[in-house]
């Protein structure tokens, strides 16, 4: 699920197959384990850093359809970049 780098970095969001869908489950997932109030403290900074993550991943894809959207509506197709 989540990996972490030499620097303590959580990495896995530069995975292009990982999808919306993906990352709003695995956040609400994240979420959940927080709330719980079971991790330590150490395993919180962790699951909180990825699901930071998680939900800088879901606004930009968001932001993303959106502007497709609007572009749709004037009469315009222009593809937005893969992420």
């Amino acid at each position: 699920m989540d990996t972490t780098d030499a620097a303590g970095e959580i990495t896995g969001l530069e995975d292009a197959s990982l999808g919306y869908e993906d990352a709003l489950a695995e956040l609400e997932q994240l979420v959940g384990r927080i709330e719980s109030g079971a991790l330590p403290l150490d395993d919180l900074l962790i699951q909180y850093r990825r699901g930071a993550q998680l939900l800088i991943f879901c606004r930009q894809r968001l932001t993303q359809v959106e502007n497709q959207v609007k572009l749709l509506e004037e009469g315009e197709f222009i593809p937005w970049p893969q992420v």
